[in-house]
């Protein structure tokens, strides 16, 4: 070799470890920047993709059978609390409250009845005891006259069918004596058997008419019930129901889904759960927005059990084809309220889910347990309502207090 080539050959050397050590510089510099990104930024998180948005799915489902006559919504249609969404045939229902109103008028004056009894009664029991005094009265004075005249019978200044008329006189008023006090114990009896039904109770809250007004809300509530009502503001989905069709009551007609309250279920692997805390910050990325929407949330809560352990069909781990699987725990995130109303979210979207668990002085499990309803609705309190003001109605106007 010459010198020529063997100085070109030192050179080409010479670069080569010159690049190698700068691959090598680079890769320990990427190898240690990693590593402090690890432990300064990553080591803090814990993130899945096994993650979807959940929501309240209230389904429309009627408390009494019926016809479908009218339906008011149909799928993705946006909704109230208290609009009607399904209507069904009010004919039976409206049949069978005329008939409870009439039902419980007739009661009300049926119990007046038996409370002017009373006075009728305690009448009858005065006029008996007139009559038991007046008796007595006879028997005295017959009895008066027999004695007079007993002294006399012997010197016969009174005869014999004289006195003999007087006894006569004293057991007539005998027996009308025991006549009176029989039908004044009678009166006696008649009263107090009514007052059974009448004493310590007023005539609103007798037996006999609130067994009547049950009735009447029953019914009334029946009717009221003829007409399905959104039970929240939402959206409505799965409407299976068609008009004319003859449903029974629990029969699911159709669903609204409140997006605004959605939540986001997220599925950690079991070697993910040390670290995580109620109360922990969230970051969560929806693939309908891509990253450059982020949604902000809250930790809430971790599940009481994987989800296989609540799954239809529970794996079988005690038989002898076993392999072992990585098991899954749901976790509960709330989502920012404001953030849904610029981006709203859709049941059932995929989600990614960022965890930052540097703070670690939370709970793993809730220690107490939530002190009001998160979901409620008051649509249905009108009903009762209403239906309370009817009994009240019929009650005033047959019980001779209207308008009271």
């Amino acid at each position: 070799m010459s010198p020529q080539e063997t100085a070109i050959a030192v050179e080409r050397s010479s670069a080569r470890k010159k690049a190698l050590t700068a691959v090598t510089l680079v890769v320990v510099l990427g190898a240690i920047a990693y590593g402090a990104y690890w432990a300064l930024v990553l080591n803090h998180y814990e993130s899945t993709d096994n993650a979807y948005v959940q929501g309240n799915v209230v389904q429309l489902t009627p408390q009494v059978g019926g016809t479908v006559v009218a339906i008011n919504a149909d799928d993705t249609d946006h909704v109230k609390a208290g609009q009607l969404l399904v209507k069904l045939d009010p004919a039976d229902a409206q049949v069978a409250l005329d008939q409870a109103q009439a039902q419980l008028a007739q009661t009300v004056r049926e119990v007046r009845t038996l409370y002017a009894n009373n006075s009728t009664f305690a009448a009858q029991i005065a006029l008996r005891e007139a009559d038991l005094a007046r008796t007595q009265s006879d028997l005295a004075r017959a009895q008066d006259d027999v004695a007079r005249r007993t002294p006399l019978l012997a010197s016969g200044a009174v005869g014999k069918e004289e006195f003999n008329h007087a006894t006569t006189q004293v057991a007539t008023a005998r027996s009308g004596v025991a006549a009176a006090q029989s039908a004044l114990l009678a009166a006696r009896e008649q009263l107090a058997s009514n007052q059974t039904l009448t004493d310590g109770v007023a005539l609103t809250q007798h037996p006999n008419v609130l067994r009547a007004a049950a009735r009447l809300r029953e019914a009334y509530l029946a009717l009221k019930r003829t007409e399905l009502l959104a039970p929240v503001d939402g959206f409505v989905a799965k409407r299976s129901v068609q008009l004319g069709q003859r449903v029974q009551a629990g029969t699911p007609l159709l669903s609204v889904i409140a997006l605004n309250q959605v939540w986001v279920e997220a599925n950690f692997k079991e070697s993910q759960l040390q670290n995580l805390r109620l109360g922990q910050p969230v970051e969560l990325v929806a693939d309908v927005y891509g990253k450059k929407v982020a949604y902000h949330g809250t930790l809430d809560g971790l599940g009481a059990g994987t989800g296989s352990a609540f799954s239809l069909l529970p794996a079988q781990n005690a038989t002898g084809n076993w392999i072992k699987v990585v098991q899954r725990v749901p976790v509960r995130i709330t989502v920012d309220p404001r953030e849904l109303v610029d981006h709203p979210l859709r049941v059932g979207l995929s989600m990614d889910a960022r965890v930052d668990v540097s703070k670690t002085d939370g709970l793993m499990l809730a220690d107490a347990s939530r002190l009001s309803a998160q979901v409620q609705t008051r649509v249905f309190e009108q009903s009762n309502v209403a239906a309370d003001e009817q009994v009240r109605k019929i009650i005033a106007a047959n019980s001779g207090h209207a308008g009271k």
